[in-house]
């Protein structure tokens, strides 16, 4: 699976700024997952301060998403070394 710092992204907006911006959906199949798992880095504080779209969903730039990513990752790779 590509990484997501090095995906192009597929669906997410452009502003004017060249930002792309996801909705929950389209960030959770930016990285190859679930809206589950953009709804628990949520809660674990690796995505914070969300604009809004003109719908009033929450949106992330894709530099926050592929942010979270890299946090996660690390985080697993941690618990694994201390796990063994």
């Amino acid at each position: 699976m590509p990484h997501p710092d090095d995906r192009t992204p597929a669906e997410g907006r452009e502003d004017a700024a060249g930002r792309v911006w996801f909705t929950i959906a389209e960030a959770a199949a930016f990285i190859g997952g679930s809206p589950q798992t953009i709804y628990s880095w949520e809660r674990r504080g690796h995505l914070t301060n969300p604009r809004h779209d003109e719908r009033g969903r929450r949106i992330y730039t894709q530099q926050q998403i592929a942010a979270a990513h890299r946090t996660t990752r690390r985080n697993a790779a941690a618990l694994r070394r201390v796990a063994a």
